[in-house]
């Protein structure tokens, strides 16, 4: 079982649009809404590939009510804390050439009682789990060292732990010793502090990331794939580029690609090459699909993805990231 922690969760709404012209009076050729957040995403995922999966989420008013609803629906169980605020809904613009404009919200601010009690929640629901995954941005009201706490808490009772987190959440936890973070170009260049523009530098970085603490480094490089590094083993996926003559294959976006990714890795072990294939096979088949429509196993072409431990470390990454 995979139980994931989102500390802040949304109601997410995805408009697919022609073009994206400021100004203007805007149609959407079609909309969907889906539960949001990070690790909300990884359950869902985890979920369409048959995996048993736990959200511990907190939630707040009707937004609140109906994410839990659609979670249901999609086979995640549901831990919910309940807040005073209400849980946040965000908005995403999709275009036909696979452009993503996202604007997120910033969330509920939860008391000092509702950030022990998620903690206290997450101790309680582990029973079983093979992986706790915490995810997302931390809500006002949590402190930096939230996730350092999660992290200590899930390798206390021998459970492994991945963090997909960001800028001092991430710094902080990682002295805790998480098994798995998974950084994209941008996050690893502001946790090293200086811009990571090529494939040599991406691991660099991650080995500096692994030597702080991290027991692997899954790093997004967006069009330039996936990067594993750990202590044993540096390997690079890449996929063939989608054909969008056939049935499927065109990039819709990019929404969800991630989570995707972190459940696929965690699905196939979260170690090694096998998890790393299964990691890419998912995210680019996220990407293939709607909204943030998580991919089921007739989605996934694992045969696409190449391994190489041969790395280009001058590759100029198409999305560089910079501190």
């Amino acid at each position: 079982m995979i139980l994931t922690v989102t500390p802040n969760p949304s109601l997410d709404r995805t408009y697919e649009l022609p073009s994206l012209d400021r100004g203007r009076v805007l149609r959407a050729a079609g909309d969907r809404i889906d539960p949001g957040g990070k690790g909300v995403g990884v359950s869902r995922a985890a979920a369409a590939a048959g995996v048993p999966t736990t959200a511990v989420l907190p939630l707040g008013g009707a937004p609140g009510v109906l994410l839990a609803e659609l979670l249901g629906g999609q086979g995640v169980n549901v831990t919910a804390v309940s807040i005073a605020g209400q849980t946040r809904s965000n908005i995403s613009l999709a275009e036909p050439d696979g452009t993503l404009t996202k604007i997120n919200a910033a969330g509920p601010k939860l008391s000092p009682q509702e950030s022990d009690l998620l903690l206290d929640t997450v101790r309680t629901a582990r029973a079983g789990a093979s992986w706790i995954a915490g995810c997302g941005s931390l809500p006002g009201g949590l402190a930096s060292d939230w996730y350092a706490d999660l992290v200590a808490a899930a390798r206390t009772a021998g459970v492994r732990v991945a963090l997909d987190a960001s800028g001092p959440a991430l710094r902080a936890a990682l002295p805790a010793r998480p098994d798995v973070i998974k950084p994209d170009a941008s996050q690893l260049a502001a946790s090293v502090g200086r811009p990571v523009s090529t494939l040599g530098e991406a691991v660099r970085a991650a080995q500096e990331l692994h030597a702080l603490g991290a027991g692997a480094v899954l790093a997004s490089l967006g069009r330039d794939g996936l990067l594993l590094v750990d202590g044993r083993d540096v390997c690079h996926a890449t996929t063939e580029p989608a054909d969008p003559t056939e049935p499927g294959g065109a990039v819709r976006g990019t929404a969800g690609a991630g989570d995707a990714a972190l459940a696929g890795f965690l699905i196939a072990g979260g170690d090694g090459p096998g998890a790393l294939r299964s990691a890419l096979a998912h995210g680019a088949a996220a990407g293939r699909l709607p909204g943030s429509v998580m991919p089921a196993p007739s989605d996934l072409r694992p045969d696409q993805v190449r391994i190489t431990r041969d790395l280009p470390l001058d590759l100029p990454l198409a999305d560089p990231g910079a501190p």
